[in-house]
């Protein structure tokens, strides 16, 4: 059978670069998974391509994805990021984003490393769909909504199940990549 990649990233050469080079390698860097879970709160509603173009600029505006220095932005801050047209200026996105830099210093204390909290979801292994074609991949799944459920009682913002699922997708949590994908099996 011939090789068929991952179709989702299109002809698009930073898509494609994304897909090949990050999606879906795990990820256990608590900067890593907080720049995640910044990039898909900013996705809700949005193409994971809008958000990925801005990611720079992201990096720039929220501090090198640094949770420390985030945790701390105050209103003065807010406000200068909700004005920064290299963003996605969604106040509440931008606020929860910072609120979720403040409940992740509350997550390591608790468990040591962010990374050892989120990796429960899947019980510390990545998940293998064995999708066959892109119309099998889930929106959500019960891990993603366990997932969800905790992190929103332990007052994250942007969490629903499709965040986090999409999330657990991009930190390597679940193999999504098609079975016939060249970057299937590197896990």
């Amino acid at each position: 059978m011939a090789q068929q990649n991952c179709i989702w990233p299109g002809n698009d050469p930073l898509m494609i670069r994304y897909h090949d080079e990050e999606w879906g390698v795990p990820v256990h860097d608590d900067r890593k998974l907080f720049e995640f879970l910044v990039l898909d709160a900013f996705q809700a509603g949005l193409s994971w391509k809008t958000v990925l173009y801005k990611r720079e600029a992201f990096r720039k505006a929220f501090a090198g994805f640094d949770y420390k220095k985030v945790a701390r932005f105050d209103d003065a801050r807010l406000e200068l990021l909700v004005q920064d047209i290299g963003i996605i200026r969604n106040r509440l996105k931008i606020k929860g984003s910072i609120t979720n830099a403040q409940r992740l210093l509350e997550v390591q204390k608790e468990f040591g490393s962010f990374a050892h909290y989120i990796w429960q979801f899947t019980g510390g292994r990545t998940l293998d769909g064995k999708r066959k074609a892109t119309g099998e991949i889930p929106a959500t799944s019960p891990e993603s909504d366990a997932m969800s459920i905790d992190l929103r009682r332990r007052g994250f913002k942007f969490v629903g199940s499709t965040i986090c699922y999409a999330f657990m997708q991009a930190a390597g949590m679940v193999n999504d990549h098609l079975t016939t994908c060249s970057c299937y099996r590197r896990q």
